[in-house]
């Protein structure tokens, strides 16, 4: 794990041996990073009727009429058919009452967020759980109004304007026989039951759970990696080279629970500025993350991380980072690699020709970006960590962690 030593993170994992890395590869023992939150309570999720209150949640997830425009539900950002993530390639979403304003994040996957956590500091000091890229709600039913009354998501006017909404909708007798006939009497009351319900529906419907990638598949010993695959997968877990494990654990904690590829931390990695945001379009934005949690906001060593957000299904996805910088997985890792050895590929040049490295930062918190650990650690003229055929194995492991897997 990372533990926030002044500006910089240093990550455990960095330190391990590679005598490790047998292990590691038979996931005998839990990946580095791990702990709680880190892997699944169960390896093979059981199927069970949903319950009256996720039920409903399940209805309200996929409701249009519960945005501004009509257009809009929870599952059309979270698509279930692109594993609860976006299957359009914007780098933001867009939302509004015509839906035409851009979103300030990209949207990540709300799949295997069952087992995180309200944001803490851990015995270590490294920042841990929240929802969101900033951690920001404590819960997936704190997180569920967020999306609803955001200007530029489903862009209702109030808790109220909601409730209003769902009062009028098909199930909204189902709702009143859950929550009781008087609920839509009382408003605060009506849209904190409708956030349960969406939690409900999160945590009990197995489909944001289901383990069926073929590296399930692989720690259950039904199938065999590939020699590409298990390439891959000795590069993600190398402390020396791909160094993944030290915010992805890989391995199967302790108690046999299968790993969720991330420990639910937050880092610094110094993305580029996309600028096909509208608002980088004033050139004094920067969106910090962490620090502008209020509670955080005194913690300027936090200014410009972000959460570490599961690598299930990453492969499935169409952008990558938390301002939707990078539009191929390829493209992604490679910037992991080359960000310090060859910077002038990722960020613009100054007049007189210098890179203005960590461009999307100000320059007083450049000193908070990760550059101790693997592959971070590099300099111009090194030789990145992964080679270009080393980082196409890492995109064939990642590929094994996509749900749905057919032998």
């Amino acid at each position: 794990m990372k533990t926030y030593r002044g500006f910089a993170a240093v990550a455990g994992c960095a330190r391990q041996t590679v005598a490790l890395l047998a292990a590691a590869l038979l996931v005998g023992l839990a990946g580095c990073g791990g702990g709680s939150g880190a892997a699944a309570s169960a390896s093979v999720p059981t199927e069970t009727p949903l319950s009256a209150q996720a039920a409903l949640g399940q209805k309200i997830f996929s409701d249009l009429s519960l945005s501004a425009s009509g257009k809009q539900s929870c599952a059309t950002c979270h698509s279930p058919a692109n594993a609860h993530s976006p299957a359009n390639a914007l780098a933001v979403q867009l939302g509004g009452p015509l839906l035409s304003l851009q979103g300030n994040r990209s949207t990540p996957s709300v799949r295997y967020l069952s087992t995180d956590t309200a944001f803490h500091f851990d015995s270590e000091g490294t920042p841990t759980g929240g929802f969101f890229w900033d951690g920001r709600a404590g819960s997936l039913r704190d997180q569920a109004s967020h999306p609803l009354l955001a200007a530029n998501e489903m862009a209702n006017a109030s808790a109220a304007d909601v409730v209003a909404k769902i009062a009028r909708a098909s199930y909204a007798a189902e709702f009143t026989a859950v929550f009781g006939a008087d609920i839509f009497t009382r408003p605060d009351d009506a849209f904190d039951r409708l956030k349960l319900a969406l939690q409900q529906y999160q945590l009990e419907d197995t489909d944001f759970r289901p383990f069926s990638s073929k590296y399930d598949e692989f720690l259950r010993g039904k199938v065999a990696l590939t020699d590409q695959e298990a390439r891959g997968l000795a590069l993600f877990n190398n402390p020396t080279k791909g160094n993944c494990i030290g915010c992805h654990p890989s391995g199967k904690a302790a108690d046999g629970s299968f790993p969720l590829f991330t420990d639910f931390s937050f880092d610094n990695l110094g993305v580029p500025r996309n600028t096909a945001l509208a608002q980088n379009d004033d050139a004094a934005f920067f969106d910090l993350g962490l620090c502008t949690q209020p509670a955080q906001a005194a913690r300027t060593d936090l200014c410009g991380a972000f959460k570490v957000p599961s690598l299930r299904n990453v492969a499935e996805r169409h952008v990558f980072f938390h301002n939707g910088r990078f539009a191929t997985l390829k493209e992604a890792l490679t910037f992991y690699v080359q960000r310090d050895t060859n910077p002038e590929k990722w960020y613009p040049l100054a007049a007189d020709g210098t890179v203005k490295k960590f461009d999307d930062l100000p320059v007083q918190f450049h000193a908070n970006v990760n550059i101790t650990e693997v592959p971070y650690n590099r300099k111009p003229g090194d030789a990145p960590a992964l080679s270009d055929a080393e980082i196409d194995d890492v995109i064939v492991f990642l590929e094994t962690l996509s749900d749905g897997y057919t032998p």
